[in-house]
């Protein structure tokens, strides 16, 4: 059985939690892509059974690989070729952060200041 060989910025990139290869393989570089402990490069083949932690921007992901995926396809298939294997307190961090996210809308529901509401305040301060 010939063993197929498989970068570890390909397969990340392939799964999709990077948009980009070179985000996968910066990612790599910087050493947010961990196995056991140690930091991976982006040329590591990658075995089915490996455990890997990553962080990307939105979250520290734990993942065991399942199976090989080299080409990209729809996210639908893509979560069976990994197991998301995150500890539940990351999960409970993420979540609480959400709920105290700042959306960027005012608090208000007036919203801005209307054409009408600018030249009332400009006669009144006249």
């Amino acid at each position: 059985m010939e063993k197929e060989k498989l970068r570890l910025d390909k397969y990340l990139w392939a799964i999709r939690l990077f948009k980009t290869r070179s985000q996968a393989a910066d990612a790599c570089d910087k050493g947010k892509v961990k196995i056991g402990g140690d930091h991976a490069k982006g040329s590591r083949n990658v075995n089915t059974g490996d455990e890997y932690e990553v962080k990307t921007e939105a979250k520290r992901w734990v993942i065991k690989v399942t199976g090989l995926l080299n080409h990209r396809v729809q996210y639908s298939e893509a979560i069976g070729y990994y197991s998301d294997i995150t500890p539940a307190e990351e999960l409970d961090r993420i979540k609480f952060q959400a709920a105290v996210f700042n959306t960027g809308k005012r608090l208000s529901k007036q919203g801005r200041p209307t054409k009408k509401d600018k030249r009332d305040l400009d006669a009144f301060m006249d």
